[in-house]
């Protein structure tokens, strides 16, 4: 984790690396005392003091620390690898609790939705990753091409190229990973996100069927009726290379839904699949959704479909949420153990 700071009337940026892994937020410099948020997957934000001599960050509340210490939250690791096309790629990985390198563990790769923000190492209470790695788990996040913090570029390159990088990306992280670490088996692989990490699930039902099992939360299946029902136009116009009148070719390339034919050459389109989605949802209208549904009935793939009434684009309410992680687990011990 590093700290940068710069001159209020310009200069040069100063990098203070702290010992610590995490994330900080909520910074405050007061008379010459520096106040942030810290938290890192492992523990949820605690309120301390930055030590910029130590170059460490001190705690001053320590409100979850009871909990926390009944709890097996292994520390995150990380890996970078060079892409096909060339970009380096930063990856992280939770190991499961009760941890036993002896043992041969699936790979559940959980895709960041966005796609600009980033999967870090933070605390979540939606797609928690050490809930999800409990039942006996390696979870992998990949920071595909789109994310942020890996410069303009980076995040910038997935304009006219929405899933197909990306996704190759994803693909290319578990191979990665399976070559790294000998306690993963490779033959029991699975995936899944929201939002875009939902786009991603079903360009990845589409394209591939190196997974047993995927995850779709509020994920599109068709960039057009997509954007015909999506509280947000104008973005997708510029991502996909223009209106859909035109009928540019990201249009029809990077379209999961135009890549049926797939199920019919055994390429694509034949993994089971679980999908989720608020009905208030907005961004991602579960018309998508059902849409998603449709074309999994009716080519007879393995699939089950849960609409939450009350929720909108995340999963928000507390029963609601334990519901799905325990449908999640259920979807992901059918098919991988």
């Amino acid at each position: 984790m590093t700290l940068f700071s710069t001159p209020a009337d310009g200069g040069e940026i100063t990098a203070l690396p702290l010992s610590q892994g995490g994330v900080l937020s909520g910074l405050n410099v007061e008379a010459g005392v520096v106040i942030a948020n810290w938290e890192s997957a492992a523990s949820p934000a605690e309120v301390g003091r930055i030590d910029l001599n130590a170059r460490s960050w001190k705690a001053l509340t320590r409100v979850n620390q009871d909990q926390l210490s009944k709890l097996d939250l292994p520390p995150i690791e990380s890996f970078r690898f060079r892409s096909a096309q060339g970009r380096e790629i930063h990856s992280l990985l939770v190991r499961p609790a009760q941890f036993d390198p002896s043992k041969k563990y699936p790979v559940f790769a959980v895709i960041h939705g966005g796609p600009a923000p980033q999967s870090k190492d933070a605390w979540s209470l939606r797609w928690n990753y050490h809930l999800l790695a409990a039942p006996g788990y390696v979870v992998l996040l990949t920071n595909y091409t789109g994310s942020r913090g890996y410069s303009e570029v980076f995040a910038q390159s997935i304009q006219g190229d929405p899933l197909k990088t990306p996704g190759d990306e994803i693909n290319q992280a578990v191979d990665e990973a399976v070559r790294r670490y000998p306690f993963i088996d490779a033959t029991r692989l699975a995936a899944g996100g929201a939002s875009y990490g939902g786009h991603l699930a079903n360009w990845l039902q589409a394209t591939t069927t190196r997974y047993r099992a995927l995850i779709s939360h509020a994920g599109l299946v068709n960039l057009e009726s997509q954007w015909g029902t999506s509280d947000g136009i104008y973005h997708r116009e510029v991502g996909n290379g223009g209106p859909i009148w035109e009928q540019g070719s990201i249009w029809r390339d990077q379209n999961p839904v135009r890549k049926v034919s797939n199920h019919f050459t055994k390429t694509g389109w034949t993994t089971p699949m679980l999908m989720t989605v608020g009905e208030k949802d907005y961004r991602v209208p579960y018309n998508n959704t059902l849409e998603n549904w449709s074309y999994h009935q009716r080519l007879r793939i393995p699939s089950k479909l849960i609409v939450f009434p009350e929720e909108n684009h995340w999963i928000l309410r507390g029963e609601n949420s334990r519901f799905w992680y325990g449908e999640v687990h259920a979807w992901l011990a059918r098919w991988l153990k």
